[in-house]
């Protein structure tokens, strides 16, 4: 039973599911591009298949149960993109005849080679990606020789694959793109996504499924969302709340961010053998302007204790070093539902902190959304990185520059 009445008719319940349409087209958009991931999946061939697709020789084959794709221009320029991928509920297939990926066309279209692993895992597979991913790029390097250049770049999750990926591995990368990424601690950002979930059950008691554990079969749906945004239309009071507490504008983007949410800590729940997630040290602050409420919250809202084991595999998969030692451009946009940009901060202070800030640059765009900046504004970026490593001229940090201005 929703938390309003069922027997809404005409306009009252024309606009919630109108309101649910928009958050879903608008998480679409922003959520992580699966361009060449459209179902049917197609049955992996046990050789690689290679075939011409327009001016680029694309190759699609797997290697140790992961999926793979690789796109050599006819301009092909002898150097090298590694792409990274972001976080995929459903496992990822490269289709023939799909197209590149939005993100990493613009380097595509410069004359790089991209290669791209699906992973062997769904969800945050950091463990494997990072290993599955090198032994693609060693693939590469055996079938069409040594790239006089090698970078790395990827968009969310594979925004944190570009900071492990530079951080393990320097000496064969000349430069990292980080496009809209997930960077620093995993376990400050997941963490901070499971104490929002146990503040939503403080406010919405019974209506989402338990946090620890979640349910072994729980998929996000399109009802438990719609039962969410009405509950929180029912409630403004706890919905301004929630909307504090996590930045967020509208309570479509509230009710879809707790479902995904939920959904990702019961991934990471099964991924690390238990449950990671500990908010007995949270301190709840600003949800709203009188102080009161936060006591309230604090007082009322459940604490959860972590497992030790799993706790280890959260800071393990993945613990920024800070170690950049190579050219390193992130690029973001101002309001980000996904990956808050002020969650950005502290990467560049793990940074700063090991000594290598001179190697990072952070740049934003002005747009909302996760992952909307334009292919042109990857495009930018890209090329102000390649300069950067050729001539040694730090890209101007803060606000993305068109060329010349």
């Amino acid at each position: 039973m929703l938390s309003v009445k069922l027997d809404l008719q005409g306009s009252r319940w024309l606009a919630v599911a109108c309101l649910l349409l928009a958050a879903n087209l608008s998480f679409a958009q922003t959520s992580t591009k699966a361009a060449q991931a459209t179902p049917p999946p197609p049955v992996a061939p046990k050789q690689p298949l290679v075939q011409k697709e327009g001016n680029v020789t694309v190759e699609v084959g797997v290697i140790d149960n992961a999926e793979y794709r690789i796109d050599v221009p006819d301009n092909w320029n002898h150097n090298l993109v590694v792409f990274y991928h972001g976080y995929s509920e459903t496992p990822y297939h490269f289709r023939p005849g799909a197209g590149m990926n939005g993100q990493a066309k613009p380097m595509l279209d410069r004359g790089y080679a991209i290669i791209q692993s699906a992973y062997s895992e769904t969800g945050w597979a950091l463990a494997v990606a990072y290993p599955e991913t090198e032994k693609l790029r060693k693939y590469f390097v055996k079938t069409h020789g040594q790239p006089k250049e090698t970078y790395v770049a990827g968009g969310s999750m594979g925004g944190a694959l570009t900071m492990v990926t530079i951080e393990r591995n320097p000496k064969v990368y000349n430069g990292a793109l980080d496009l809209c990424g997930a960077v620093g601690p995993t376990l400050v950002h997941l963490n901070r996504r499971f104490a929002w979930r146990a503040a939503f059950d403080y406010y919405f008691p019974g209506l989402m499924p338990p946090l620890n554990p979640v349910p072994a079969n729980f998929i996000e749906t399109d009802a438990l969302r719609m039962k969410a945004l009405a509950a929180l239309n029912a409630k403004p009071a706890a919905a301004d709340a929630m909307r504090d507490l996590t930045s967020l504008h509208t309570n479509a983007e509230v009710a879809r961010m707790m479902v995904y949410f939920t959904y990702v800590i019961g991934d990471m729940q099964d991924k690390a053998g238990g449950n990671p997630f500990d908010n007995r040290n949270t301190i709840y602050t600003n949800s709203s302007s009188d102080t009161r409420t936060d006591y309230a919250l604090n007082d009322g809202v459940r604490r959860y204790a972590a497992d030790p084991r799993a706790r280890r595999y959260l800071i393990d998969n993945y613990t920024p070093s800070g170690k950049v030692l190579k050219p390193m451009l992130a690029l973001h946009t101002i309001y980000d539902p996904l990956i808050p940009a002020n969650t950005l901060t502290l990467y560049n202070s793990i940074i700063e902190i090991a000594g290598y800030s001179q190697n990072f640059v952070q740049q934003y765009v002005h747009r909302e959304g996760h992952c909307t900046m334009s292919s042109e504004e990857v495009g930018r970026a890209f090329d102000e990185l390649l300069l950067w490593v050729h001539t040694g001229k730090v890209p101007q940090a803060g606000l993305q520059r068109e060329s010349g201005r």
